[in-house]
């Protein structure tokens, strides 16, 4: 099955040339002359292995009624809503221009992926320029450019990604459009909290071995399941010690295991001991597992006989004094061996995953954005003089990843990036996952620093 994708653009910004690029041949004409292109073009190529279908498109200015130009909207359109991928293209040389943003509001009302390409980038001081694209809200564009091949292996990369997306697509169910892959599930802890135990009970059946021994796991086991309806790909995980108490090489391949499940995973589960909650093990596995970008859930397991009142306060003061970079991270109690619980955890689940892939559209991000500073306002900087935070928007999702760009992004201080990323999550119910805020200049999209909260 071919990946059709639909390349958009205002007028003269290389769309067909991007076509023959990848087409491997002139099929389409290319001009100085805007508007040449007027009929939507198709063919098949062939691109580093992937199997394409191209759709090279107009790019109209102005659709009045009746007129040539809208007709060659409604062909862009038609374009836009065949495609699995849309290309959108802008002219890093001459900047953004009103008729990029009605191409991209088009794109965005049609949910279609998107790459960004920011076209005619030979130069460094060309790339510069680019930072204006984020206005568009369609994410991180590509520095590029179709004449002198200029970033196509960063296109190659995002059109692999989203090929093995179309191709695993599924039939949507009647009963839930929205699901179309299995949901990866990794579970991971300490040996011996009761892990592969959890798994046999969500599976109800003994898929995997169990005993009173530590470290019976020693591999990452992958189990497809379905929870109401909804596909799973759920993994058990040989349990984490100490890296300085693994000397075994056998176990230093099954904690290399478990590692990659987890980091492979979309949502992680952390079991915890009800008698030994968030030890500095556990404290350790979380902070990776977040630092990574994952999800997390955080299961009490064996609360059918733990000091319930005791484990839940030293649980709660825990969360509050050693995991403070993700707040509202859901934790449930369950008694995996009484089965019990089991529905309230992968509710958490899957709630937590909705969050994680959570994309807010840029108005109300924005006026989110004005509404915080005027109850709060930035710092001064060390010229003394106030920091200026121009516009935010989000780049990506899986975790929510956000830019902001400012007029000194080395002098916003922590507390102020921490104020805002609080009342991100309040304010639009990011609780329990990661998020990425990265400050930029706003001359230079690559100036700036990351910020892992």
């Amino acid at each position: 099955m071919s990946l059709k994708i639909a390349i958009i653009g205002r007028p003269n910004v290389g769309k067909s040339t991007l076509f023959n690029r990848l087409a491997g041949n002139k099929l389409a004409i290319v001009h100085d002359l805007p508007g040449v292109t007027r009929d939507r073009k198709e063919t098949k190529a062939k691109f580093r292995g992937l199997d394409l279908i191209l759709i090279d498109t107009a790019g109209f200015e102005t659709a009045k009624d009746g007129s040539i130009e809208q007709r060659m909207c409604k062909q862009t359109e038609r374009a836009i809503h065949e495609s699995d991928v849309c290309l959108f293209m802008i002219d890093a040389r001459s900047g953004l221009h009103p008729h990029d943003e009605t191409f991209a509001s088009m794109v965005r009302q049609s949910g279609k992926p998107v790459i960004l390409l920011a076209n005619k980038c030979e130069g460094k001081l060309l790339e510069d320029s680019i930072y204006e694209a984020y206005k568009l809200g369609l994410g991180e564009p590509i520095p590029f450019s179709a004449e002198h091949s200029l970033g196509f292996e960063d296109l190659y990369t995002e059109l692999a990604r989203l090929n093995d997306d179309v191709q695993n697509k599924e039939q949507p169910r009647k009963e839930d459009s929205t699901v179309e892959k299995p949901l990866q599930l990794a579970i991971v802890g300490r040996p011996n909290v009761g892990k592969s135990t959890l798994v046999n009970a969500l599976l109800k059946d003994e898929r995997m071995l169990t005993g009173p021994e530590a470290g019976i796991t020693r591999d990452a086991v992958s189990s497809a399941w379905e929870w109401k309806g909804r596909k799973i790909n759920l993994v058990d995980t040989a349990g984490l010690r100490r890296q300085s108490r693994i000397t075994h090489s056998l176990e230093k391949m099954s904690a290399a295991s478990t590692k990659h499940a987890a980091f492979m995973a979309q949502v992680v589960i952390l079991v915890l001991d009800a008698d030994a909650v968030l030890d500095k093990q556990d404290l350790t596995i979380a902070r990776q597992v977040i630092d990574e970008g994952r999800a997390l859930v955080i299961a009490v397991n064996k609360w059918d006989i733990a000091k319930r009142s005791e484990a839940l306060q030293r649980l709660n003061d825990k969360l509050q004094t050693s995991l403070t970079q993700v707040t509202g991270i859901p934790t449930v109690t369950v008694s995996a061996l009484k089965r019990e619980g089991l529905d309230k955890l992968m509710s958490a689940v899957f709630k937590v995953y909705e969050r994680w892939n959570t994309r807010i559209p840029t108005a109300p991000l924005n006026k989110w954005f004005t509404d915080v500073q005027e109850q709060n306002t930035p710092p001064l900087g060390k010229n003394k003089r106030r920091i200026k935070l121009r516009y935010i928007t989000q780049a990506k999702t899986r975790p929510p990843a956000f830019y902001i760009f400012s007029s000194n992004p080395e002098g916003l201080p922590d507390s102020y990036l921490r104020y805002l990323t609080n009342s991100l999550r309040e304010t639009f119910d990011l609780g329990g996952i990661p998020i990425r805020i990265t400050v930029r200049k706003g001359e230079n999209p690559y100036a700036g620093r990351t910020r892992k909260i």
